[in-house]
């Protein structure tokens, strides 16, 4: 299964949080604006990173923007 091995995969790119506001769930606790985090898969609508819990978490890309 692909996401089993996503901690070691080579990140694709680098993105920068500019808010948690987050309408349903709950994100400051695992992201930190201003900080850079890197991008191990994405999709249309998300980013999958090594958030601040240091496992692999996906989020709306409306979080991030690109470094």
């Amino acid at each position: 299964m692909l996401h089993e091995t996503w901690k070691d995969n080579t990140p694709i790119k680098k993105i920068e949080v500019i808010h948690t506001d987050a309408q349903k769930f709950t994100v400051a606790d695992m992201l930190t604006v201003g900080k850079q985090y890197d991008v191990i898969n994405e999709t249309e609508e998300y980013y999958q990173i090594v958030d601040n819990s240091g496992l692999v978490g996906g989020y709306f890309k409306t979080y991030f923007k690109e470094v």
